[in-house]
């Protein structure tokens, strides 16, 4: 009876987050399937039908879930990049950003990146909303850095606008390896500032050849 009555003390929408933190536990650690109610509750520290009162059903825990990872997943991006810093060095926190969250929040990550993609098109929608929000992000800073280069060097050229977003997706689709890369343990310690400078040093590099007219040609090949 007196569990009963602190139960009611929580505000509901702590009470929400802390289910909320559970299913992503267990779906995280366990998956879609293996991931029980019971298991969500007792993580929780609540009861199975007080799981079913706040969030209806099994599906709806698991859209919840998805959707509260990657908005914090969005908002972390966007928060860590400098604003009034040179476009690199935008893109360079934004990528530090991104790999924090993935390290900090590994749950979360694997929720998103694995179970969310490999369990049916509602949720991998979900998933795919969040990328394509991140890639438009991307997309956006590559565009900039073209401009600002193009003003600083009379060589340099306007990237057109499919070459800029098929860049921002090769560097986010790079980014989400990495992350998986770093999260499996095989980095090595490297921290996401390292991380994010390690996919720098592939990309910009490049994307500075390309502003300069010295982009990759087939025809250079044989």
């Amino acid at each position: 009876m007196g569990g009963a009555t602190g139960s009611k003390r929580v505000p509901r929408a702590v009470r929400e987050q802390q289910m909320l933190d559970a299913g992503v536990r267990a779906f995280a650690r366990s998956g879609y399937q293996n991931a029980s109610m019971d298991d969500i509750a007792e993580l929780a520290g609540v009861s199975k039908p007080l799981v079913y009162l706040y969030l209806n059903s099994k599906e709806e825990l698991f859209t919840a879930c998805i959707r509260r990872e990657a908005a914090a997943l969005v908002t972390a991006v966007r928060a860590a990049v400098e604003r009034d810093a040179p476009a690199d060095r935008q893109l360079w926190s934004g990528l530090s950003g991104f790999f924090a969250h993935a390290a900090e929040h590994p749950e979360g990550w694997t929720l998103l990146h694995v179970q969310a993609r490999t369990h049916g098109q509602p949720y991998a929608r979900e998933v795919a909303a969040m990328r394509a929000e991140i890639v438009e992000f991307v997309t956006q800073l590559i565009g900039a850095a073209a401009r600002e280069h193009a003003r600083g060097t009379a060589r340099a050229r306007t990237l057109a606008g499919t070459e800029v977003s098929g860049l921002a997706h090769a560097l986010v689709g790079a980014a989400e390896s990495l992350a998986d890369w770093a999260g499996d343990g095989r980095a090595g310690g490297h921290s996401a500032k390292e991380a994010a400078a390690t996919l720098m040093n592939f990309a910009w590099a490049g994307l500075g050849n390309l502003l300069q007219g010295t982009g990759w040609s087939p025809d250079r090949v044989g």
